[in-house]
């Protein structure tokens, strides 16, 4: 299998994670720590490792113009360093289209909390992707980014690259423009990281057992809190349509009979500074179980966000990659029910799994048909 070479829109702390989870997996390749940490320490024969950032793109001051191992480590970033050397990447930073990308009442906050428009002029994505060579462009737009996001998604379209839509703006759940990406013969995954260990897979999972073990739901709530800039984006409530939607659907899957609107409450809550990247999510669930007798359950689960979803989008790219090597266009239905909050298709996350290793068996059978081909 070839290399993945990687765009990344939005340098944020997702982009901090997922780059520094790259140089720590190829530094302890070989060791007994080389799989800790991953759903899928080899996917198709892709290992994390293989993964290599080729383009990046931002609209903050101090990232624009700077190098991505530079431009990670600055603010507004806050997320846990846990590999310091990440190595030289090569890449600069370059400009985007703000669009809808910056909420007007962050700056209402200090600098080191916020985004910094800087003042250089937009590139041309689609050009900066063919002339890099990338396979696969990451999109991490903010919350509410909706123009934004399908600006990367067009780039993507135009530059002939597959698409990860890493954000609860949706692209790869529209029909209009998943029929773009097949008609492009172009693989994409989305929509709305799911995260390694999260408040939606916790939810998700807790709402499924409920109803396994013949416990009717009442229902439920979860908040949740924390200090990085995608919560304080989310203070302006008219940018979390798309979340809500995203968060409750996903949660919403797993019962047999859908709650009432009133009786479910899914979405972020508040900002608080010093809490940085560390997300606090708190869940509560109310039922009925044997005889009718009531119970409840009420869980407080504390993560590193960014790490959380880096995770996540690991299994994305490596099947996205899969995909477009493989000649498979369009929306990948499994590999979004396994990675996003709001794919095309909801599937219980058991399923999705088992359903994942047998895309990945079929990809790679198609990978090694087409190279078979080639030689001939």
């Amino acid at each position: 299998m070839s290399r993945i070479r990687l765009a990344i829109a939005g340098i944020g702390n997702c982009a901090s994670s997922l780059v520094q989870g790259i140089a720590h997996y190829r530094a302890v390749r070989g060791t007994d720590r080389q799989d800790i940490g991953l759903m899928h320490p080899a996917l198709g024969g892709l290992r994390v490792e293989d993964i290599e950032v080729v383009a990046a793109f931002d609209i903050d001051s101090r990232k624009v113009g700077q190098s991505l191992e530079t431009a990670l480590f600055s603010p507004p970033n806050n997320t846990k360093v846990f590999c310091n050397d990440i190595g030289k990447s090569g890449v600069t930073v370059q400009m985007g289209e703000v669009l809808d990308g910056v909420a007007a009442h962050m700056a209402d906050y200090p600098l080191s909390q916020r985004f910094d428009v800087a003042s250089a002029k937009a590139v041309d994505p689609a050009r900066v992707l063919r002339d890099s060579g990338a396979d696969i462009l990451v999109s991490y737009m903010p919350v509410g980014s909706q123009k934004a996001t399908e600006y990367y998604a067009q780039a993507a379209l135009d530059a002939k690259v597959g698409f990860v839509n890493c954000v609860p703006c949706f692209v790869v759940s529209d029909p209009k423009w998943a029929a773009k990406f097949t008609a492009a013969g172009l693989p994409c995954v989305g929509d709305d990281i799911k995260a390694q260990v999260g408040a939606t897979i916790t939810h998700r999972t807790l709402a499924r057992l409920f109803v396994d073990r013949g416990v009717d739901i009442d229902c439920t709530y979860q908040m949740n809190t924390g200090g990085n800039t995608d919560f304080l984006n989310m203070l302006n409530r008219d940018r979390l349509s798309s979340k809500k939607i995203s968060k409750t659907e996903a949660v919403q899957s797993q019962l047999d009979v859908p709650l009432p609107p009133d009786q479910i409450h899914i979405g972020p809550s508040d900002y608080v500074p010093f809490l940085k990247d560390n997300k606090v999510c708190f869940i509560r669930m109310e039922g009925n179980g044997f005889g009718g007798v009531p119970l409840n359950l009420e869980l407080r689960l504390s993560v590193e966000d960014s790490p959380n979803s880096a995770a996540v989008v690991v299994d994305a790219i490596r099947c996205c990659k899969l995909a477009k090597d493989a000649g498979i266009a369009g929306p990948l239905e499994v590999a979004s029910a396994w990675c996003m909050k709001h794919p095309p298709k909801q599937m219980p996350d058991r399923e999705a799994k088992l359903a994942l290793e047998e895309f990945v068996s079929d990809a790679v059978a198609k990978v090694r048909g087409n190279a078979v081909g080639v030689g001939r």
